[in-house]
């Protein structure tokens, strides 16, 4: 499934960092940025989640939700967020169920092995639930200013 800007965000329960479960439609009224991302304590998924990080006050003030979300469980999520401070929530989606629906679960090559894996992509979804924003080339060391 492929989504397009303009089209509503597909809605999904799924559980964060502390197994509360967190609904993408309880944010309708805000601006959300959805961030998928392949592994906690990655370099790459590490300097996203930092630049982010570093920018979040500029992010809350342009009236941003910030939301990350990877097939990695509750627990590794913790670590991920006491290890470099992380002030937003990241969603755990072991079933990759929300990958599914967001199209972000797909074939990858690397060093000629394909797998199935994350395709780091981020949703900006506005206030009315509809996706305005998807950026497919995620810089991961300048990400706040590709939202902004």
């Amino acid at each position: 499934m492929s989504l397009a800007i303009g089209q509503p965000a597909p809605d999904f329960t799924s559980k964060d960092q502390d197994g509360n479960p967190i609904t993408l439609s309880e944010f309708r009224g805000k601006k959300v940025v959805l961030y998928f991302y392949p592994k906690d304590s990655t370099p790459g998924c590490t300097a996203q989640a930092c630049n982010l990080r570093d920018n979040y006050k500029e992010l809350t003030e342009s009236g941003y939700i910030v939301l990350g979300i990877s097939p990695d469980s509750e627990k590794r999520h913790q670590n991920f967020i006491s290890k470099n401070e992380l002030p937003f929530t990241l969603i755990s989606d072991e079933d990759k169920s929300v990958h599914e629906l967001y199209g972000t679960w797909q074939l990858k090559k690397f060093m000629g092995r394909e797998y199935m894996g994350t395709v780091r992509t981020t949703f900006i979804i506005d206030e009315e639930g509809k996706i305005s924003d998807i950026i497919e080339k995620v810089k991961t060391k300048d990400h706040t200013a590709q939202i902004l």
